[in-house]
Formats: structure tokens, C-alpha cells, sequence
């Protein structure tokens, strides 16, 4: 799937532990999001400088989530 059909998303927060696997985060309600990109170089580049903004928080981390499916919560497959 070529870069321009997807979204790249840039979210991070504070993890409940600091494994080689660790992806959960302490409290979802404070997540950071720190954007939506469409292009992953502009996307590294935020979470760079969101990871060196909280480089004195070892259980803080950033991710990009690479997007490729929308969801239309008007088609959800429930009937309503």
C-alpha cells in the first residue's frame, strides 16, 4: 500500500510498564494525541519532538499508527 493512502497518527502517554513489548497505556483518558499526518516523514518528525519534549519521563512513550481502513460509524453493521 504506497504512503499516500494511508493516515498516520501520532499518539502517545505514560505506560503501565516499561517491557521490551509494552503498548498499554496507564490512563487512556490522557493520551496524547499529537496529530494526524499524511505523510510519514511529517509524522517521524512530530513524534521526535513529542519523545524529546518528555525524554525525563522513562514511562512515556509516542507512536505512530499507521491508518489504512476507515470506519463510517454511520455504517457499523448495528442495526439502530
Amino acid at each position: 500500500m504506497s504512503d499516500a493512502q494511508l493516515l498516520h497518527l501520532v499518539i502517545g502517554g505514560e505506560l503501565t510498564d516499561l517491557g521490551p513489548n509494552a503498548n498499554q497505556f496507564k490512563d487512556m483518558s490522557k493520551v496524547d494525541f499529537v496529530g494526524a499526518f499524511a505523510n510519514y516523514d511529517d509524522a517521524r518528525r512530530a513524534w521526535k519532538s513529542a519523545a524529546q519534549r518528555t525524554v525525563d519521563n522513562a514511562h512515556m512513550r509516542y507512536f505512530i499508527i499507521h491508518a489504512h481502513r476507515l470506519l463510517d460509524p454511520r455504517d457499523d453493521g448495528h442495526d439502530h
